[in-house]
C-alpha cells in the first residue's frame, strides 16, 4: 500500500528515520555526471544491519549501476541475504522508485519488502515491493531460499 504526501518528520519509528537519513547522505556522493540524478538507496537486513549504495553512472550507460542494486551486492558480500526495509532517496518529486531490475533483483531476496521513498525536500511515501513489481519472476532456487 502507497501513503504519499507525508513527512520525513511523520515516520513512527526511529529506525525507519535512521534509514531514511542514511539514504539522503549516501545521496550525496553518488557520482551522476550525465543524468545529474543522484540516488542514494539504505538497506536493513533482518540482523538490523545498514548497507548502503549510490548510483554510479559509466559514459556506457548499460554500465550504470543503480543505489539499490549497489546496496543489495554490499549486503549479500557481507553475508547478509534477508531484508526487512529499503530507503531510496533521490530529488525528484514526487519521490522516485526504483527501476525495473533493481525491483527484480530486490524480489530475488525479499518478494514484498517494505520501501520508504523519499526525496531532498522531506516527502516519503511508504510502498510495498509485490505493489511495484506484481507477478515477480522466481526461479524455484530462489523461492527455496525464501
Amino acid at each position: 500500500m502507497s501513503t504519499p504526501n507525508r513527512r520525513v518528520s511523520a515516520l513512527k519509528t526511529a529506525r525507519d528515520r535512521a534509514l531514511v537519513a542514511d539514504a539522503l547522505a549516501v545521496r550525496a556522493r553518488a557520482y551522476a555526471p550525465y543524468s545529474r540524478f543522484q540516488v542514494g538507496a539504505a538497506l536493513r537486513t533482518a540482523s538490523g544491519a545498514v548497507f548502503t549504495g549510490c548510483n554510479v553512472e559509466n559514459a556506457s550507460f548499460g554500465l550504470t549501476i543503480c543505489a539499490e542494486r549497489a546496496a543489495v551486492t554490499a549486503a549479500v558480500a557481507a553475508g547478509e541475504c534477508r531484508f526487512e526495509a529499503l530507503a531510496i532517496a533521490t530529488g525528484a518529486a514526487p519521490p522516485a522508485g526504483p527501476c525495473g531490475a533493481c525491483r527484480q533483483v530486490l524480489a530475488e531476496f525479499a518478494p514484498d519488502l517494505p520501501i520508504l521513498l523519499v526525496n531532498d525536500r522531506g516527502a516519503v511515501e511508504r510502498v510495498r515491493l509485490a505493489k511495484l513489481l506484481p507477478r515477480q519472476f522466481s526461479s524455484p532456487r530462489a523461492l527455496r531460499r525464501r
